[in-house]
């Protein structure tokens, strides 16, 4: 295969994890025979440092033309005094849509060796093994209208859901499912929300069509509350966008990082896989970033944006070996673990895949 992958590092430590990956890339395509055309283009802050959009036109131009799109992180709060439109941060509201990623995939899983990375008992977080389908293009981010009234005092953010927006993803999250243990929970707040009740009366006609799966559903609330005492009660978490948002966060602390926390981001044309957390502009440079989050992601570009999967399934397996020789990067540093950098992690990752 010859793919053409763009590469948007980013801000803070996002050009760290994705050089990192790139590492891991290179040594797929090696022990496997591909060439990747590798495209890097600017988003975010480093665009506005430039003077420029943080979306510029020919960075999405080329992230439609590719096959898959890696992104690093995107926060700079260099430019925090800006309004919402002109921040970095719109570049990822930005481009989800033009992409038309409606689908953002965040497995949570218990990494070997890290079982007491997390702040839960080992026997609590055993055999967690969960991926959170988040609806991306809908709900508070995206809907109308929005805005701040400074005279007055006032902001205003709208839920809004419609039949088509909900029952994509529902048939996203019920096809992995399948895939998986065949159990799907579905969350919402459908006590007092109605976009919520209709929310799940979709997610309830659509359940007809796959009866192989169990459908439950459970309020957001009590959703977080079952994350931290029985994560591994859950299979597939099916939910909205600002309520996948948060839970998928919580997963990632649930498991002893965020820096362990891959995405998928999935629509009807290439797709953007990163890793979960922000660009942590504190360590950046520093060498301190966890790359794992990053490197996984590669792992679902490979399967979910190119249809490699045994090559996806090496990455994973070469994150295991190098966790299970103990190096550490500083978020999960342990007793017993031997406190690496990012690029050392990576390079063990590559020397395993070799």
């Amino acid at each position: 295969m010859n793919a053409n992958i763009v590469l948007l590092p980013g801000d803070g430590i996002g050009p760290e994890v994705v050089d990192a990956a790139v590492r891991v890339l290179e040594a797929i395509g090696t022990a496997f025979g591909h060439t990747w055309t590798l495209t890097p283009k600017i988003i975010g802050g480093a665009a506005l440092r430039q003077e420029l959009p943080a979306l510029p036109d020919d960075t999405l131009a080329a992230a439609k033309a590719a096959d898959a799109i890696l992104l690093g992180a995107v926060g700079d709060p260099t430019f925090d005094h800006l309004p919402p439109s002109s921040r970095p941060e719109s570049a990822l509201l930005k481009i989800r849509k033009e992409l038309g990623v409606f689908a953002n995939l965040r497995p949570a899983r218990s990494w070997p060796g890290l079982e007491e990375a997390g702040p839960l008992k080992p026997a609590i977080l055993a055999g967690t093994d969960l991926i959170v389908v988040r609806e991306l293009l809908g709900g508070l981010y995206y809907g109308e209208p929005r805005g701040q009234d400074v005279a007055a005092g006032t902001a205003v953010n709208t839920l809004r859901y419609s039949r088509p927006e909900i029952g994509r993803v529902t048939r996203a999250a019920f096809e992995l499912a399948r895939k998986r243990r065949k159990q799907l929970v579905s969350v919402d707040k459908a006590n007092v929300l109605e976009v919520s009740q209709l929310w799940r009366k979709v997610v309830t006609e659509i359940s007809a069509d796959y009866p192989d799966v169990t459908l439950s559903h459970q309020l957001v609330d009590s959703c977080a509350m079952k994350l931290a005492f029985a994560p591994a009660s859950f299979d597939v978490i099916l939910t909205e966008n600002m309520f996948g948002d948060i839970l998928s966060d919580e997963a990632g602390a649930v498991c002893g990082s965020l820096g362990l926390l891959p995405s998928a981001s999935l629509g009807p044309g290439p797709g953007l896989f990163e890793p979960v957390h922000g660009s942590a502009p504190d360590i950046a440079g520093q060498g301190k970033a966890n790359p794992v989050g990053a490197i996984a992601s590669t792992a679902m570009l490979l399967t979910d944006g190119l249809g490699l999967h045994d090559e996806a399934a090496v990455v994973t397996r070469a994150i295991e070996r190098a966790l299970a020789d103990g190096l550490r990067t500083a978020d999960i540093m342990s007793t017993s673990g031997r406190l690496v950098t990012t690029t050392e992690f990576a390079d063990a990752v590559a020397s395993a895949i070799r």
